[in-house]
């Protein structure tokens, strides 16, 4: 009887123990917290489009000074590295050699131009000697070959005198734009001419052109955006420079080459940019910022919402209830850390930014939207 009455007491002391501890349990469910996660609603936003390129500076006009006679450098009329007006002096050729042909060709062409005055008096002469039949044809035909001979001799002489009047203009050197000069090759009393090579080069300042290539693919699909209304074709383009400065002033594009790159598979593209305090210079790498004009709002979502499997992209939302929906999107374009929906969700809706690996399609989540709203 006595152990009867143990064995019974221990049982329900062992029942008693397992409904207290399920009933905890139950309890202890119930008030677990729900995963916490961060939602943003998806909205329609203006998606601009932008890409950066490697680009080269290139001065818009750009010649290598020579000299055209030879002689010896009597003055150079620049400091280097200065910007240099249209026709101001850069090198002076010392000039007395050519002024000694120029003026030998003077008279020689003022010699000429008397002989065709005396031919031509006796070619007249002779022709109204003939008409009053007071001298033979033939004196006249010699008269009249005279005249041309000397005529021939003035516009020979002339053309000396001209070529001699170019050289010496020649001895100076005039800048052919304004723009700015780089180093000089000689220096005042070196003996130049046109073997010399490069005395220096002039370079235009102000615009400057930017040349960037773009990948044919690229430049193709932009094509097809314009064409078919996607994109406007309008935009802005800026500069980084190689310190990472930005260039505060917009260029715009005004050149694509109508070929393509078989190296590389790119189109050169070419920008201008205003440079009126002249940090762009010929020759310098810049990153080109290309940014298409806003036309068209478009349905985004953050970009980290988007996730992918081996099935394509897709988000987890978050319902009215606080439930996670798995949803499949289709996606476009990204710009600026969101990314264009084209299908599969709505305004409004809230898809998960932050604790996506708390959640799991069907569980209930505690959703806070981003930035408290």
């Amino acid at each position: 009887m006595y152990g009867r009455a143990t064995s019974l007491h221990l049982r329900n002391s062992l029942v008693a123990l397992c409904l207290g501890l399920g009933l905890s349990g139950v309890a202890l469910a119930q008030t677990q917290p729900l995963p916490a996660v961060t939602v943003e609603p998806a909205a329609l936003t203006q998606v601009v489009q932008a890409a950066a390129f490697n680009g080269r500076v290139v001065a818009e006009q750009k010649v290598d000074i020579r000299a055209r006679v030879s002689g010896f450098v009597s003055e150079i009329g620049f400091t280097e590295g200065s910007v240099v007006a249209k026709d101001s002096l850069l090198f002076a050729i010392d000039p007395k050699e050519f002024e000694a042909s120029l003026a030998q060709a003077d008279a020689a062409l003022a010699a000429a131009k008397a002989s065709e005055t005396l031919a031509i008096l006796e070619r007249n002469r002779q022709r109204e000697l003939v008409t009053r039949q007071a001298s033979a044809q033939a004196t006249l035909d010699k008269a009249e070959a005279e005249a041309a001979r000397a005529s021939a001799d003035v516009e020979r002489m002339a053309a000396q005198h001209d070529a001699a009047e170019l050289n010496l203009s020649y001895t100076q050197i005039r800048a052919p734009f304004q723009g700015r000069v780089g180093l000089s090759s000689v220096s005042v009393g070196a003996l130049i001419g046109p073997e010399s090579g490069t005395l220096v080069t002039l370079v235009t300042t102000d615009p400057m052109m930017v040349e960037f290539p773009v990948p044919e693919r690229m430049f193709l699909l932009f094509q097809e955006s314009v064409r078919s209304g996607a994109a406007s074709g309008a935009g802005s383009v800026r500069l980084t420079l190689a310190d990472g400065s930005a260039y505060g002033i917009p260029g715009t594009v005004n050149f694509s080459d109508m070929q393509v790159s078989q190296s590389t598979d790119t189109v050169m593209i070419r920008a201008v940019f205003p440079n009126p305090e002249g940090r762009l210079r010929d020759g310098s790498l810049v990153t080109v910022n290309v940014e298409e004009e806003a036309t068209n709002n478009a349905l985004t979502v953050p970009q980290q919402a988007v996730l992918r499997d081996i099935t394509g992209a897709y988000v987890l939302l978050v319902g009215d209830d606080g439930t996670v929906e798995q949803r499949r999107i289709n996606t476009g374009d990204s710009a600026k850390g969101r990314v264009v929906v084209t299908s599969g969700l709505t305004e409004g809706e809230k898809v998960i930014t932050e604790g996506l690996n708390k959640a799991r399609p069907g569980i209930k989540v505690d959703a806070a939207v981003a930035g408290g709203n």
